[in-house]
Order: C-alpha cells, then sequence, then structure tokens
C-alpha cells in the first residue's frame, strides 16, 4: 500500500470516518474512498460508488464486479458506539448484549447509586447530566442513542442532542401516550417533525415484549435492523 494512502485511512480512522479500500482482483490497482471521494490508481464510477455506499452501511466486506473487472472492497468502519441513558434494569441486560454485538457502551446517568462499575462492568460510567455527557461524546453516523429513565428531566435533554447529531439510531422507552407527550415538548423546544421522526418511540421491535431481558432484545434487534438496512433493488428499465 503506498504511503500517501495509508495516511489517508489513518487521517479517517482519527476522524471516526469509514474508509473503503478497492482492489482490482486482476490488475492489482487499488483506490481508497473516505468522505464519498476516491483517490488512487482506479477510476470509479457511480455505479461502484453506490455499491461502496451499500457495503459501509452493511459493514462488510464484499467482491463485486464492474466493467468486466472483480473489485474487492474491504470495509473499515469506525468502532460502533451505544450511549444509553438511564442505568435501569433494562439497561442491565442491554449492555451485555450490545457489547456482545460490537458496541462500545457508556452508561449515562448522573444518580450515582445506579450507574456503577458494579452493576456495568462492561461499559464506559458517565455521571454527568446526559446533555452534557452526550456533547463530549459527539454522536456520530455509527453511534446509537437510547434513553431508558422514562423520566423527561434525563431522557429529553440527552435526546435534544442526539438529534442534532448524525446518530443512527435514536430510540426512547415509554407508551404511545407517553411518547406523544415526549414529541410535543421537543416540538415546543424548536424541533422539527423530520428531525422527531428520527425517535423510534415506543423503543424497540414490535415483538410483544415485557421483561427487561425482552426489551433489551427488541430494542437491540431494531438497532441492528435500524444499522443494516435492506439492499435495494435495481429497477428494471422499461
Amino acid at each position: 500500500m503506498k504511503q500517501d494512502a495509508l495516511q489517508r485511512i489513518l487521517a479517517a480512522t482519527a476522524a471516526r470516518q469509514p474508509v473503503v479500500t478497492v482492489t482490482d482482483l486482476d490488475a492489482g490497482a487499488q483506490a481508497i474512498v473516505t468522505a464519498g471521494a476516491a483517490h488512487g490508481d482506479l477510476t470509479l464510477t457511480p455505479d461502484v460508488m453506490a455499491e461502496i455506499e451499500t457495503a459501509i452501511g452493511r459493514d462488510r466486506c464484499t467482491t463485486i464486479e464492474a466493467g468486466g473487472r472483480k473489485l474487492f472492497l474491504q470495509v473499515l468502519n469506525p468502532p460502533k458506539r451505544l450511549a444509553v441513558i438511564g442505568a435501569v434494569h433494562i439497561a442491565q441486560t442491554l449492555v451485555p448484549m450490545a457489547v456482545m454485538a460490537g458496541y462500545d457502551v457508556t452508561v449515562i446517568d448522573p444518580r450515582g447509586a445506579w450507574a456503577t462499575k458494579e452493576r456495568f462492568p462492561d461499559a464506559e460510567i458517565s455521571r454527568e447530566w446526559p446533555d452534557k455527557a452526550m456533547e463530549a461524546m459527539a454522536p456520530d453516523h455509527r453511534t446509537a442513542v437510547v434513553a431508558l429513565t422514562h423520566d423527561p428531566k434525563l431522557d429529553e435533554p440527552g435526546l435534544g442532542v442526539a438529534l442534532k447529531s448524525q446518530a443512527f439510531y435514536i430510540g426512547a422507552l415509554g407508551s404511545n401516550a407517553s411518547n406523544a407527550a415526549r414529541l410535543g415538548r421537543l416540538k415546543q423546544a424548536g424541533f422539527g417533525e423530520d428531525e422527531l421522526a428520527r425517535i423510534h418511540g415506543p423503543i424497540g421491535l414490535d415483538i410483544h415484549a415485557e421483561s427487561p431481558p425482552e426489551i433489551a432484545v427488541a430494542i437491540l434487534a431494531q438497532m441492528t435492523q435500524v444499522l443494516h438496512p435492506p439492499k435495494k433493488k435495481k429497477e428494471k428499465a422499461a
């Protein structure tokens, strides 16, 4: 790999940006794709760039054919992160599950008796107020945010920061009625309909979950569904 390509990869990694190395498996030529732009020895068509975006979204290396060439796409995504607002019982099940799924987890709760290493040994602990903790975390496109306290004073400051970010998933615990009330308060705080539509509430896939472990399963399943959307089928020409 050329020195300039390595430098691009290191810079993108430091900035938590996805990187894709594209290799022509026959000729050996390579290109590095960062921030939607290609650099290197290969000319990449819009169709190939679309395949690259799909590979980034699916977080999966793949081989494609384009113009009679076989191209290997190696995806280097930044680590997934999960911010959990509320050191509650659901969080105690969700956190180890998320760690197993490859997330770096931060539990945010200013209530010191709840947010402890004894209860969450696999997570970073923040006892800052949720908006301050979220601002320090700076959620990006590889970050999920779940609000679980059921307390507007704690959940909504964190949700407000998440809605201004590129977080790929935002979810909040509560019934349909409490979610509607939450959206109303956030609307009064200045958030628009498109922004509020990003909140998954009630949180999790509708699998009739009742116990904290079941709700945790529903949350992680919905996060996964959003992170890996189905590949769009190409429309056939008329």
